[in-house]
């Protein structure tokens, strides 16, 4: 089957119930929500393969109880193995003390620099796997997920996830937009634009910073891109969005001018 993501263009999906995005075979990924009527909604990502599921970017503890409820749906808890932590703001990663308590032995998958600062949540005793020293994590199954380290966009930790699979890359807050009147997928790249200018300029450091970014995965097959806010980037938008970085003006580029 594949991916789905274009069936959901110009489409109401329903907020109460699990979203597919692709399936092939043992592998599947979900939308998991959340259903919260704001411009800063949050995307929460489930990566099923074989029996073992992670979670990317969960979200803050405020939505902790839609979010288990959502990845239940789709895996028993014993199969939710590990959460990736794209950095360390809370609407990514609070919720990491919930699911800790839910679970001891999940395992935190983000950067080192980010890991000094997810103990601050209450939570010091957890087991860690550093994206850094390991940037490719092979699945039980076979399947492999690649991590991309995105520094400066717009923490010095950031990184992104890369689906070998798919062809997903599920970017965080790079390509992350701010939209009242959000859509699943987007529909208008043109309009799209406007909304994410309004959360790059003001979060994300510079051009310099997109630039090299967008130099570490020009060259990968890229079916789709999965901000943690906003709406998905479909295929037919790729190169577009990658224009996009290339000659965003954000961060000290406008705070600080061009001397």
């Amino acid at each position: 089957m594949g991916s789905m993501i274009d069936n959901y263009i110009g489409s109401e999906i329903d907020l109460e119930v699990i979203t597919p995005l692709f399936k092939e075979d043992d592998y599947e990924i979900y939308w998991l929500g959340i259903d919260n009527e704001t411009a800063f909604r949050c995307n929460v990502y489930l990566i099923k393969a074989g029996n073992e599921a992670i979670i990317i970017d969960p979200g803050s503890r405020a939505f902790f109880d839609e979010v288990k409820q959502r990845a239940l749906e789709i895996v028993p808890l014993e199969n939710i193995k590990g959460l990736i932590l794209c950095h360390q703001d809370p609407d990514v990663a609070a919720s990491m003390v919930d699911w800790l308590t839910l679970k001891s032995d999940i395992i935190i998958y983000s950067s080192d620099r980010t890991n000094v600062l997810l103990p601050h949540y209450g939570i010091e005793d957890y087991q860690y796997y550093s994206i850094n020293q390991n940037p490719v994590y092979t699945f039980e199954n076979g399947r492999k997920i690649e991590f991309v380290e995105a520094p400066f966009l717009h923490f010095p930790g950031a990184f992104t996830t890369y689906c070998l699979s798919s062809k997903f890359v599920f970017s965080g807050d790079i390509w992350a937009a701010l939209d009242i009147n959000w859509e699943l997928v987007v529909s208008d790249f043109e309009e799209h634009i406007n909304n994410m200018n309004l959360f790059h300029i003001d979060y994300m450091a510079s051009n310099r910073a997109a630039k090299g970014y967008v130099q570490k995965i020009e060259n990968k097959e890229i079916d789709a891109i999965l901000p943690q806010h906003g709406s998905i980037i479909n295929k037919a938008h790729v190169d577009e969005a990658l224009d996009y970085l290339r000659t965003l003006r954000c961060g000290i580029d406008i705070a600080y001018g061009e001397s």
